[in-house]
């Protein structure tokens, strides 16, 4: 090192150490290898922190920000690591603003403007709004001083959290000046994780990387099959856990179910999962746990990656997560204030495996799908918004959107522009990248499968868990199950196998609610969003879940192996009928009719005998047709119904009707019958299913 270079770095190390003491105090001092990165990211190499949750990643990027010319562009998976990352910003006195889609109208307007005349030292934003038209022109004009990719390993194929948006940022880096210092940060990188970004990120990378052993967790696997067993075992226990903590969950459905049962027991919890309509609930959320208003949340793991509240004192999972890395990153919620003691229960459930194979599965689009997307865009030049595709590919709404997203990153189509949001086809040759995608595929059974071997592991699980993400520098904890040979909490008690059996009855009886259609379309060719219908379906109700032990077991097996559906259901409809319907008037029971077999009729037939209100024909179908349950959008689903069905010639339809079918998976067969039924005079139409077999995770 020459003479000059040697002064710089001594500078940056003065005025590095400078900004440390004024956030935290004289005394306050850099971590192992946090004066490295921030070295290495100052001098312009590209630089890549792997180290665990708690050791301060961020403070590499906050004091190079306060180094640096310019704007610092931190590009973060989630709301709710934004918020962290804002709140720590301001010790360091940075100006910041967060840049995502929840800001619209003016106030975007008026953000945009800002950051371009540099009010603003730190933009956090996310990558679906890095590439928005409007955020893209006022960067251009912007001097960029550091560009922070914050949970990194989103950028990798490899990766247990891979997001579409965040792989696209490898053509927002390979576009930056050589200058501009890029900063990749992340906890949960493996050795294959890690060479992929170091592709990614280009030549020279500095690599941070350090031992990944949490000293603070004790951890302990629970193998309760049932979700009535583990909700006793929380309903017992979770006031024997120290603090305020979070409970994991695969799907939305089982964090708001979980959540609601455990507040009924006289816990304070709440949901927390994905979803537009919840982000005000979810932030109200993050403040009640921030302040320990809440005993815990139950959450999927949108509340994962970088959700940063210093005295979490328990992590509990109710299903067992996809992978070692995925937990690792998820238990690093836990003990993260210097010394704190936390507390990791792992619960294994019997519907884990096939959660996570159904997720595997859906992973990547088909070639079938990619293509009817290329075709239907190459045929219509003048391009398609998303609503029109889904009328010419039978495309689930959910496949849609991932198959479009997969194509716009291989660019083998794109937008026309924002303003008139049509999607177009490239001219570029298609080709479908299978390989790939089984490749991944592969990867994703092997870590669940790895996951399997942690359940039976027999020796330190903590080690365990460290080495999968090849650091071996980890020693045996002490402190885990297995390290103890006996229980990490001895006040932990196991679930009464007398009050799990009653709850399973009460979990069985639970009826699931059919909420109606409100968007009827004015053609056959996709649906406007903008199109509400004027008549709705009452909410009606299913018995059961489909498969489901209990009711929806016994709708499983008669469905395919009956002649027709077993008395006991006929009983427990009409009881669950007669709690809803008494004195409300109904005045006829029909049925959705089948052009295979007369099972639903005859359910229906008996229904009404059992119920007293009278059974009527009041549809009918007009030939075999497709079956309904392969129609994978709403487009083709509505097209099928409309089809099939038609109001039996000359039927008289009362005001009050009770329409019945075995199963509801996407609505449109009862949306379409109670159209007919109110075309024909009826003023309200109840639904009633045997069974749900949507799959809406």
């Amino acid at each position: 090192m020459g003479t000059g270079e040697g002064k710089m770095v001594q500078e940056i190390y003065d005025k590095a150490l400078a900004i440390l003491h004024e956030a935290y105090g004289e005394d306050a001092d850099f971590h192992p290898g946090q004066y490295d990165a921030i070295e290495a990211t100052l001098t312009n190499r590209r630089t890549l922190v792997v180290q665990k949750t708690g050791w301060g990643k961020s403070l590499v990027y906050f004091i190079s920000a306060k180094m640096t010319k310019g704007i610092t562009l931190v590009v973060s998976p989630l709301l709710v690591l934004m918020n962290n990352q804002r709140e720590a910003a301001g010790l360091m006195k940075l100006s910041c603003i967060q840049l995502n889609g929840n800001l619209t109208g003016e106030i975007r307007s008026q953000v945009l403007k800002d950051i371009g005349k540099g009010l603003y030292k730190v933009v956090f934003t996310t990558p679906e709004t890095l590439y928005k038209n409007d955020v893209q022109k006022v960067l251009k004009d912007v001097e960029i001083g550091l560009f922070v990719v914050d949970e990194c390993h989103c950028i990798s194929d490899w990766g247990h959290d891979f997001r579409l948006e965040y792989g696209m940022l490898k053509q927002v880096i390979d576009r930056l000046p050589e200058n501009v210092p890029v900063l990749g940060t992340t906890a949960t990188a493996n050795d294959r994780v890690i060479e992929d970004l170091k592709k990614q990120f280009g030549e020279n990378v500095f690599l941070s990387r350090g031992p990944l052993t949490r000293e603070s967790l004790h951890i302990e696997i629970l193998k309760l099959p049932t979700r009535a067993e583990r909700y006793i075992w929380l309903k017992d226990n979770l006031k024997k856990l120290p603090g305020t903590g979070i409970i994991y969950c695969l799907t939305h459905s089982d964090c708001a179910n979980l959540s609601e049962y455990l507040n009924a027991e006289g816990y304070q919890t709440r949901p927390y999962y994905s979803e537009s309509s919840k982000d005000k609930f979810n932030l109200e959320t993050e403040k009640l746990l921030k302040n320990n208003e809440v005993k815990a949340v139950v959450a999927t793991t949108k509340l994962g990656m970088g959700y940063d509240k210093k005295d979490i004192g328990f992590v509990v999972h109710f299903q067992t997560p996809p992978s070692l890395v995925a937990y690792y990153q998820q238990i690093g919620r836990a003990g993260r204030a210097d010394g704190a003691e936390a507390y990791c229960y792992l619960m294994t459930g019997e519907e884990d495996r096939r959660i996570h194979e159904y997720f595997i599965s859906k992973a990547f689009p088909t070639e079938a799908q990619e293509r009817a997307v290329v075709d239907a865009l190459t045929e219509h030049a003048d391009g398609l918004r998303k609503y029109e595709l889904s009328a010419y590919s039978n495309i689930a709404t959910k496949a849609l959107d991932k198959t479009i997203a997969f194509l716009l990153k291989s660019k083998m189509i794109y937008f026309g522009d924002e303003r008139s949001p049509r999607l177009h086809r490239a001219p570029v040759p298609y080709s479908y990248p299978g390989a790939q995608y089984e490749a991944v595929r592969e990867m994703k059974t092997a870590e669940l499968n790895e996951m399997g071997q942690y359940l039976s592991e027999t020796g330190c699980l903590s080690k365990f868990v460290v080495n999968s993400l090849n650091d071996y520098t980890a020693k045996v904890c002490g402190k885990c199950r297995n390290c103890l040979g006996e229980k990490i909490l001895a006040t932990v008690t196991d679930p009464d196998p007398a009050e799990v059996e009653q709850l399973k009855m009460r979990m069985n009886s639970k009826c699931i609610p059919i909420p109606p259609r409100k968007k009827w379309p004015e053609n056959d060719n996709g649906f406007d969003p903008t199109v509400k219908m004027q008549k709705l379906n009452e909410e009606g109700i299913a018995l059961a879940k489909y498969g489901a032990s209990g009711y929806g077991e016994m709708v499983a097996f008669d469905k395919y192996h009956a002649e027709d559906f077993r008395e006991e259901l006929v009983a427990r409809a009409a009881e669950v009928l007669q709690q809803k319907l008494r004195d409300q008037g109904y005045a006829a029971i029909t049925n959705i009719p089948s052009g295979r077999n007369l099972k639903v009729k005859n359910f229906a037939m008996k229904l009404a005998e059992r119920t007293g209100i009278p059974y009527m024909d009041l549809l009918s179908v007009t030939g075999s047709g497709e079956q309904q349950k392969n129609m994978q959008n709403s487009t083709y689903q509505f097209r099928n119904a409309k089809e099939k069905l038609k109001l039996e010639d000359g039927a008289h339809v009362p005001a009050k009707v009770i329409l019945v079918d075995d199963m509801v998976d996407s609505r449109w067969t009862l949306t379409v019958a109670g159209r007919l039924l109110q075309n024909g005079g009826a003023q309200n139409v109840f639904p009633f299913c045997l069974a749900d077999s949507s799959v809406n995770d």
